[in-house]
């Protein structure tokens, strides 16, 4: 057994780069790369010219090796909201398997005089090492100066973010492992330092782990064609083609723990196609005694054209996956992943076994200059770069202003829709479009926003056709107002909540809906009857104030005009047709005290509609009727727009289901149109609901003022639509991208499409725990068993706790 530290080739780690024993230098840095599953077509061309270009800046005698390595880890919930049905959620989530993905580049400076490693010479065979070279104290600036050449180039792409790693990053501290250590004994980012064994014997095995390695190191293994991407069908669809980058399923879509190399070693391209000519003349000379002589000449000669008629780059490339497990009876299953993840892309995988030290030994971050040669293939730039890992796993928001969903793996993700977003410029106000089929899922993910967003101190006012709130708001003690014969609707928007007074804004309020009680749409209203409401409003308050035994209701103002303004208005001697007190009384006496409409105005109970941060206001039954439902918007319009103006520094919610097309055809249009253009300015945020794709296309309510105005579209599985889906996205304004995005949601994957100011389109998973799916359901037979479950056991979280042991108990003994 050798001690590691003998042999180790890099010897020293010192102005945050690594020398080797040999006098190779290396930087190193950590790289941010897109989300997978997020770039169209153009995105991958265009970043695969990026790095063209940016590998382009570097001379002769230049590694690029590009590490991408992932670890199964289990997910552990940040417990920072402690709710019942966050708890739950970090419960269920907690202990969930997903891969981790970190990206590192290593960037590497020849020393000029070394010898070229291969398969019969490596560093790892030598009994000792000793520098050959002293540094020239002109070289290191001068490779810097390129590496931020090849930094400025790649991050321009907007496409990836490089921070280069310091010292102790490199070579670890006694708390935290650097790459040398990560790499030697296969540790986790962030994981304690630890010394493992390293041996060949059976294959690769490092400490309880066993590995194997698999190349792309022989021209014949390669794939006949290569790109910068290539079509996932499983998300593709007869009118889109989805592309994920070329070696993806290589990457994250390999799912077990492997590590992913890159090596591009950039010579002296003279002196490549130098020796490139003389193989064609020694191939051309052996051509008439055999066909693969004649066949080889060809091809060198295709290349020689190419290289000098194109300008292109020669480099030789390397390509390998290390996976690993603990288990030694995986490996067999490994083997076939990594076989059939590399026959997706045309590929043959090799499986080293007698060349695996040396590529392994080569892999330790600053020794790729000690790659054996004779394991890499001639290339050119453009094609070598195909086989870069372009992509890396959702970015998660963070967890206090961020709302949890599931990333297209399952890895719970925090999503900031509002917040972020406006900060960076990519949207310029928080109006939200829901829109899916029926089924598709509209009311859970909606539901789990506002829940989200309750639980960070946000007020929601909740105008629903269906009862798919009813639910949630109780579990979170909201109020909640329906139209039933038993217990008809309720309001009182003369109640004035502690330290409240009657302001302009409340005083306007009440007169526009004492107007809508007693006019109709087509009657006029004068100055004169609008100076005796103001008067009767101010009257009413200070007669409030001079007896406290006066509740305040519509009962009560009706007897204050009545018993006390009639009188008012005689010793004012106002006249009839100026304000018609009689006519006035009259038609608003079906809301007064034993009249038809008795209820409406008079509530007693849920009156601090103003401090309530949760009011649901469901219209199902009212949606029809001539005087409640003008009645009822209005009270809505009155409620938000109080919340907007006078909670400061709170954010307020206006969501609207399937009511807005009652809305719009009640006159309320303006309204709707008034929500999604101002309440961005005092931090509202306005959703709109609908499931019918006519409704996108033909509303001029929707079409002109919400789709304009709103900068975040979510959008559930419409592949339904799919032959007619160009008048939705121009409708829209979607680009072909968010279109492919959108095309490939799956429903039974609980999928949505999340399109952010146009320019940022993501799809993710709204997996919801068993609690929160009972809390949001709309299933009849559903929700009754959860009502019967809080009334049995004494309210919805203790019956929906219930509900899910009973469930899981009875999955256990009949699985």
């Amino acid at each position: 057994m050798i001690n590691i530290e003998k042999i180790l080739p890099i010897y020293q780690v010192e102005h945050d780069a690594l020398l080797s024993a040999y006098g190779d230098i290396t930087i190193v840095y950590e790289v941010a790369q897109p989300d997978i599953f997020t770039l169209s077509g153009n995105d991958y061309e265009n970043y695969h010219q990026s790095w063209i270009r940016a590998a382009r800046v570097f001379g002769k005698y230049t590694i690029l090796h590009k590490k991408d390595i992932y670890r199964r880890n289990t997910y552990r919930a940040d417990k920072a909201n402690r709710s019942f049905l966050s708890a739950a959620a970090d419960r269920y989530f907690t202990g969930r398997t997903c891969l981790d993905h970190h990206c590192y580049i290593l960037v590497t400076k020849m020393a000029t005089d070394r010898k070229a490693a291969s398969s019969s010479y490596s560093g790892l065979m030598r009994k000792s090492i000793v520098p050959r070279q002293t540094i020239d104290s002109g070289l290191f600036p001068e490779f810097l100066e390129k590496a931020g050449q090849f930094e400025r180039i790649l991050s321009d792409s907007g496409f990836v973010t490089l921070r280069r790693l310091g010292d102790d990053e490199l070579a670890g501290t006694m708390d935290h492992a650097g790459i040398l250590e990560q790499y030697c004994f296969l540790l986790g980012s962030g994981e304690r330092p630890m010394i493992r064994d390293v041996q060949f014997k059976e294959g690769l095995q490092i400490g309880d782990l066993h590995g194997q390695v698999f190349t792309l190191s022989d021209v014949e293994d390669l794939p006949s064609m290569c790109g910068s991407r290539i079509d996932y069908d499983k998300f593709s669809t007869d009118q889109s083609r989805f592309p994920i980058g070329f070696v993806a399923r290589l990457n994250l879509l390999l799912d077990c723990d492997h590590e992913y190399n890159q090596y591009v070693f950039i010579e002296d391209a003279q002196k490549t196609l130098k020796a490139l000519e003389a193989k064609k003349r020694r191939l051309q000379s052996l051509s008439a005694y055999s066909r693969e002589n004649a066949i080889a000449r060809d091809a060198t000669n295709d290349f020689l054209n190419e290289a000098i008629s194109q300008g292109r780059l020669p480099v030789r490339a390397h390509f390998n996956v290390i996976a690993w497990t603990r288990e030694k009876e995986r490996l067999q299953d490994i083997k076939n992943m990594v076989g059939s993840a590399m026959a997706q892309i045309g590929a043959t995988a090799k499986q080293e076994t007698a060349g695996a030290p040396q590529i392994w030994w080569a892999g330790i971050p600053g020794n790729a200059a000690d790659f054996p040669m004779n394991d890499t293939f001639d290339t050119f730039l453009e094609q070598a770069t195909c086989f870069l890992n372009l992509e890396s796993n959702y970015k998660s928001d963070p967890v206090e202003t961020g709302i949890r969903f599931c990333d297209r793996f399952g890895r719970p993700v925090y999503v900031d829709l509002y917040d972020a977003p406006r900060r960076s410029g990519i949207t310029s106000n928080m109006g939200t479009l829901v829109c899916g089929t029926s089924g598709g899922g509209k009311s859970m993910t909606v539901n789990h926003i506002l829940r989200t967003m309750h639980d960070q101190g946000a007020h929601s006012v909740i105008v629903d056709i269906g009862g798919s709130y009813k639910g949630l708001c109780e579990l979170v003690g909201g109020y909640y107002f329906t139209y039933e014969e038993q217990n008809p609707i309720s309001f009182n928007p003369f109640f004035l909540s502690a330290g409240q007074l009657l302001d302009t804004e409340k005083k306007e309020s009440l007169k526009a809906l004492l107007v809508a009680l007693w006019k109709q749409e087509n009657e006029s209203f004068n100055r004169s009857e609008y100076v005796a409401l103001s008067n009767a409003l101010q009257g009413y308050y200070r007669h409030l104030l001079d007896d406290s035994s006066v509740f305040p209701c519509f009962n009560t103002f009706y007897d204050y005009l009545e018993n006390h303004y009639t009188e008012v208005l005689k010793g004012q001697r106002v006249k009839d047709r100026d304000f018609d007190i009689d006519s006035f009384l009259y038609v608003l006496r079906p809301f007064y005290t034993g009249g038809e409409f008795d209820y409406l105005l008079n509530a007693t109970e849920n009156l601090d509609l103003l401090n309530q941060p949760f009011v649901v206001i469901e219209l199902d039954q009212i949606k029809d009727h001539p005087i409640l439902f003008p009645v009822v918007t209005l009270i809505v319009m009155e409620l938000f727009l109080s919340k907007m103006r006078k909670l400061h520094g709170v954010r307020k919610v206006l969501c609207i289901d399937e009511a807005w097309k009652a809305i719009a055809k009640s006159g309320m249009a303006e309204f709707l149109k008034y929500a999604f253009k101002t309440i961005r300015k005092f931090n509202g945020v306005p959703i709109v609901i609908t499931q019918e794709l006519d409704d996108l296309i033909n509303s001029p309510v929707i079409k002109d003022a919400i789709i304009n105005n709103a900068d975040i579209k979510i959008m559930m599985d419409m592949r339904k639509f799919m032959h007619k889906f160009d008048k939705l996205q121009d409708t829209l304004g979607a680009s072909d991208k968010a279109k492919t995005m959108m095309l490939s949601v799956n429903k039974d994957n609980r999928e949505i499409s999340i399109d952010i100011g146009g320019q940022v389109v993501r799809v993710y998973k709204n997996e919801l725990c068993p609690e929160e799916y009972y809390a949001f359901t709309t299933e009849g037979k559903e929700r009754v068993k959860v009502r019967e479950y809080a009334a049995a056991h004494g309210g919805m979280e203790k019956g929906i706790t219930a509900l899910v042991n009973d469930e899981r108990r009875t999955k256990r003994e009949n699985p």
